[in-house]
């Protein structure tokens, strides 16, 4: 019985691929740090950091919730806990509840107007999966969800959200839907014979990698202009100079003709973008 019980919390992570927050949080906390140019409280940083982690949780709860059937039907998601019985549908919604429970007791720890504003990634959460059902612009909305964590975490330490966060986020955007218009071409077979809508379904991997690195470009502009903004110090301008350099490469590893290497393009390249990046920025805001 104890056996038993201790497998689920190692479900519970792997439904919700806990290692993934390493996408969002870094560029939460680059929000949080540039927002007051230093450390925020150390009280502010664990709640923002429980917010962020239950708000994905809560994501990608109810994505798995939402996409069940669509991943039983799907040769790389169908060994997912869900399509195999290794957690229920009871199971799963419980966790999504619990998880806004916790997300909503975060959030009334942080500044006034997080208390108005967190419908909208609750809403942007429960929405996205529906998307793919029909439209081709998926991509973009996860984007913007996503590219809503450094504005909210801007907003969490500070109760305002100026121009600067914006841009900031809008860069979040553009590189989360970049590397998703590729991670596309793991289902594009898949969504074809589902009548599912991605933009590697609908146009192809060629137009695919062309939309993957204009967004990609557009990601190296808005965080130099976040950087004009913001006055970025030396070790700023190292980060942009990086997650271009690390975008570089990441669209070097793949190309429409060879996928071959789209696993380390997508996971490797991007985590180290979301870990450096926040660490140059640590480092300007310290040093």
């Amino acid at each position: 019985m104890t056996a038993a019980l201790a497998r689920y919390p190692r479900r519970f992570a792997t439904l919700v691929k806990l290692e993934h927050s390493v996408f969002a949080l870094p560029f939460a906390y680059v929000g949080a740090f540039l927002a007051v140019g230093g450390v925020p409280s150390a009280s502010t940083l664990a709640w923002l950091t429980v917010a962020m982690v239950a708000a994905r949780s809560l994501a990608m709860s109810l994505n798995r919730l939402i996409d069940a059937d669509i991943d039983t039907r799907n040769p790389r998601t169908s060994s997912r806990e869900l399509p195999q019985g290794l957690l229920s549908k009871t199971q799963v919604m419980a966790f999504a509840l619990a998880s806004l429970a916790l997300f909503l007791g975060a959030v009334s720890q942080l500044a006034p107007l997080t208390r108005w504003l967190w419908p909208i990634p609750v809403v942007a959460f429960a929405a996205y999966p529906y998307l793919k059902r029909v439209t081709w612009l998926c991509h973009a909305w996860l984007g913007l969800t996503i590219g809503l964590a450094p504005i909210a975490a801007w907003v969490a330490v500070t109760n305002e959200s100026p121009l600067e966060a914006w841009v900031l986020g809008a860069a979040v955007a553009t590189w989360v839907a970049g590397f998703d218009v590729l991670y596309g071409l793991f289902d594009l077979d898949v969504d074809r014979a589902q009548g599912l809508h991605s933009i590697p379904a609908r146009f192809g991997p060629r137009v695919a990698f062309a939309v993957a690195r204009g967004l990609h470009v557009a990601t190296a502009v808005l965080l130099t202009a976040a950087g004009l903004l913001l006055d970025g110090g030396v070790f700023y301008w190292l980060g942009v100079a990086l997650v271009t350099g690390l975008l570089a490469r990441e669209h070097a590893l793949v190309s429409p003709s060879d996928w071959r290497r789209l696993d380390a393009a997508f996971f490797t390249m991007n985590g180290a973008i979301a870990l450096g990046f926040f660490g140059f920025v640590l480092a300007d805001v310290l040093l």
